[in-house]
C-alpha cells in the first residue's frame, strides 16, 4: 500500500453476502442499531449522543496526544455528509417500521445470518469470522448495520416482492437451460465490423486470432474473443435469439451493441444441465431468494422516495447558513434534532480507525519535519500538484501543467472540499517526505541502460504453459520435447495450463521483456532461439514451460531520444522507494499508543532489534 493510499483508505463496502442493496440503503447502516427492534423511543426521535468526553485521548504519538475531538472532526470532514444522510434515512425506516407494526427480533436476525452463511457453505461462526478478517466488520456491526436494515426493508415492501411461478421458471431456464458458447468481435464502426466479418467468413478458424488482434473489447480479446455463455432470459432477447439461431462454427451478421458493432461465432451448443430431484428443493429456495432480493432492491428504492417526500427533513450539516442558525445540529427530522455529537460519534465508530491511522502518520511526519526545522509550504504543495498533472499527461499547449483540468479529472469535478482533502491527504504527505529524504537521488548510466532495455528493447515472443506441480511439469515437458511444434505446444497449453490466458490462447502470452521483475523467466526466455524449448522454470509455487517464437524489433533504436523521459521516470521511482523507506524508518522508531485499537508500539524495540529481552527466570 502506498503512502497516499494509507492516508486515503476508503471506507469498506458492507455489501458482503447480502444482496447488493442500493447505496442509499447501505447508508442506513451508519446509525447504531440493536440486533433486534430498537427501543420505542428510537423510532420516535433520533437518539441522544452518548456521554463521551469530547477531548478523551485516542492515541499518543511520541508523547503527543491525538484527541477524540480531533479524530471526530477529521472523520466528519471526510464522511460527515454520508453519515448524516444515512442516519436520517435510518430514522425514516425506523419510523416506517413503527407505523407498520413491524418487529424484527433477535431471532429473526440470527436466522438470517445462519441463512446467508449457509449459502456459502459456512457455519455462522466461520462466516462472521471471515467478515471480520476480510472486511473489517464485527459480528455486531454486521447484525445491526447490514442484516437488520435488510430485514426491515424486506418487511416494509413484503407485499411487493412476491415471486411468481413464471418468474421462477424463467430464472431456472436461465441458470440450468441450454446455452451457446460464442466468440465475439466488437468494434466502433460498422464499416470496420463488415471488413473483419469478410475475413472471418473467408477463414472461420481465424476468428479467435482476429478477435485478439482487432476487437476493441479488451476482456474478450485477451481470450481470443470468448465471452460467457449466452443463455435464455439474461438480457437482450434479440441477442439471445441471434446466438441460439447459429449453428456451430457459423458466424452472425453485424449487430449494434450500444454505440458499437459486434458479430458472433458459435463455438459450441451447450445442453441443458437440470439438477437432480434431491437438489431441486434447495435450488428452488436459492433462486426464489435471489429473485425476491432483486425485487426488494427495486421496491426499497421507491419506498425511500416515498418516505423522503412525506418527511420534513432539514439537512443542516454542510450548510453554513443553517449551521449558524442551528449550532450543534446535524439535521432536523420531523422537528426532531439529530445532533452533531451523535453524528460525530457514529463517524468515529465507522471510520475512526482509518482516520486515526492517517492522523498518526501525519503527526509522525510533522514531528520529523519539526526536528529538521523544515515545513511544507503552499508552494511545495502546488509544485507537487503540478508534477502530478504533468505525470498524467495534463499539460497546456505550451507544455505547462494544466492543474485545473487535472484536478477536475482526478476528483471527477471541481468541488472545493474535495480539492482541499486531496491536497491534505495525498499531496502534503508526499511533499513532506520529499523534504525528509536525506540521500540525494541519482540516476546512473546502468539505471538508464536497464530502463531502456525494459521499456524499449527487444522482447521475446513465447508460448507458455503454467503448471501447478513438478510431476505434471516434467510430463508435459517430455511431450513438448518429443513433438517440438508450435501447434502441439499450443494444444498442450490448452489442455494442461492452469493460467487462463495461456490456456485459452493456446499458450500465447504477452512478450517477455528484460528487467520486468521476473529474472528467472527472463533469463530463460532470452537464452532461447526461435522454436527452442525452455527447461522447467520454478517460480513461487508454479512451474513454467516456454517455447520461443522469435523476438520483436526494438521500439526505439536510439537511447538518447528517450534519455530525458527515462531519467525522469527512474528518478521518480527511486524517489518513491526512498520516501517509503524513510517513512518506514520514522514509523518503526516511534512510540505509538493506539487506544482505539488497543495496540502499543515501543520505538526503542525498532531502534535496537539486536538487544533481546532478558529471559524470565
Amino acid at each position: 500500500m502506498t503512502l497516499s493510499q494509507t492516508f486515503l483508505k476508503s471506507a469498506r463496502a458492507l455489501s458482503i453476502a447480502m444482496p447488493p442493496v442500493l447505496a442509499i440503503q447501505l447508508a442506513l447502516a451508519v446509525q447504531p442499531a440493536p440486533a433486534a427492534d430498537p427501543p420505542a423511543t428510537s423510532a420516535a426521535a433520533p437518539a441522544a449522543a452518548p456521554k463521551v468526553a469530547k477531548d478523551s485521548v485516542l492515541a499518543i504519538v511520541n508523547a503527543e496526544p491525538l484527541t477524540r475531538r480531533r479524530i471526530g472532526e477529521e472523520a466528519m470532514l471526510r464522511y460527515g455528509t454520508d453519515i448524516v444522510d444515512g442516519m436520517v434515512d435510518r430514522y425514516l425506516v425506523l419510523q416506517a417500521c413503527k407505523e407498520a407494526g413491524i418487529h424484527i427480533s433477535n431471532q429473526d436476525v440470527q436466522n438470517e445470518v445462519i441463512r446467508v452463511a449457509g449459502k456459502f457453505g459456512l457455519s455462522p461462526e466461520s462466516y462472521l469470522r471471515l467478515l471480520e478478517e476480510e472486511r473489517d466488520i464485527t459480528p455486531e456491526q454486521y447484525s445491526s448495520e447490514v442484516i437488520w436494515p435488510m430485514l426491515a426493508l424486506r418487511a416494509l415492501v413484503a407485499d411487493q416482492v412476491t415471486v411468481t411461478q413464471e418468474e421462477f421458471d424463467r430464472a431456472f431456464i436461465s441458470q440450468y437451460g441450454e446455452a451457446v458458447k460464442c466468440r465475439m468481435i466488437l468494434v466502433s464502426e460498422r464499416s470496420r465490423a463488415e471488413e473483419l466479418l469478410k475475413q472471418a467468413k473467408a477463414n472461420p478458424d481465424s476468428f479467435g486470432q482476429l478477435a485478439a488482434q482487432h476487437s476493441e473489447d479488451a476482456g474478450s480479446a485477451s481470450v481470443r474473443g470468448l465471452i460467457p455463455p449466452i443463455r435464455h432470459h439474461i438480457g437482450d432477447p434479440e441477442l439471445e435469439k441471434l446466438a441460439f439461431g447459429l449453428k456451430e462454427n457459423e458466424i452472425s451478421e453485424p449487430f449494434q451493441l450500444g454505440d458499437q458493432w459486434a458479430f458472433l461465432q458459435c463455438v459450441r451448443k451447450l445442453a441443458a444441465t437440470p439438477p437432480s430431484e434431491e437438489a431441486f428443493p434447495a435450488i428452488r429456495t436459492q433462486i426464489t431468494d435471489r429473485l425476491r432480493d432483486e425485487k426488494v432492491r427495486g421496491a426499497a428504492g421507491e419506498l425511500f422516495q416515498e418516505l423522503r417526500q412525506k418527511a420534513q427533513v432539514v439537512k443542516v450539516f454542510g450548510n453554513p447558513e443553517l449551521e449558524a442558525q442551528y449550532p450543534g445540529v446535524a439535521a432536523i427530522i420531523n422537528q426532531q434534532k439529530l445532533t452533531i455529537g451523535l453524528a460525530t460519534e457514529e463517524a468515529i465508530k465507522r471510520h475512526g480507525q482509518e482516520i486515526l491511522e492517517g492522523e498518526i502518520n501525519r503527526t509522525l511526519l510533522t514531528q520529523a519535519l519539526k526536528k529538521k526545522q523544515q515545513q511544507v509550504t503552499e508552494e511545495d504543495v502546488q509544485r507537487e500538484v503540478e508534477r502530478a498533472a504533468i505525470a498524467f499527461g495534463f499539460v497546456t499547449a505550451d507544455g505547462k501543467a494544466d492543474v485545473d483540468r487535472w484536478l477536475a479529472n482526478a476528483l471527477e469535478g471541481e468541488d472545493a472540499k474535495a480539492i482541499e482533502l486531496y491536497k491534505k491527504d495525498a499531496v502534503w504527505p508526499t511533499a513532506a517526505l520529499k523534504k525528509l529524504i536525506d540521500a540525494e537521488i541519482t540516476v546512473t548510466e546502468e539505471d538508464l541502460k536497464q530502463g531502456f532495455e525494459k521499456n524499449f528493447g527487444p522482447r521475446v515472443e513465447v508460448q507458455a504453459i503454467v503448471l501447478g506441480d513438478q510431476r505434471t511439469a516434467q510430463k508435459v515437458w517430455d511431450m513438448a520435447r518429443n513433438n517440438p511444434t508450435e501447434k502441439f505446444f499450443g494444444e498442450l497449453a490448452a489442455q494442461y495450463s492452469i493460467e487462463p490466458t495461456s490456456q485459452s490462447n493456446f499458450g500465447k502470452v504477452p512478450p517477455i521483456r528484460r528487467f520486468g521483475g521476473q529474472p528467472a523467466i527472463e533469463e530463460e526466455a532470452f537464452a532461447l532461439q526461435p522454436g527452442g524449448l525452455s527447461g522447467i522454470i520454478a517460480t513461487g509455487d508454479k512451474y513454467i514451460l516456454l517455447r520461443c517464437q522469435g523476438r520483436t524489433e526494438p521500439l526505439v533504436s536510439d537511447p538518447s531520444a528517450v534519455r530525458e523521459e527515462l531519467t525522469r521516470d527512474i528518478h521518480e521511482k527511486k524517489e518513491r522507494i526512498a520516501m517509503a523507506a524513510t517513512f518506514d524508518e520514522i514509523k518503526q522508531s516511534a512510540q505509538i499508543d493506539n487506544f482505539l485499537t488497543g495496540t502499543t508500539q515501543d520505538g526503542r524495540v525498532a531502534e535496537a532489534p539486536q538487544q533481546a529481552a532478558p529471559a524470565k527466570r
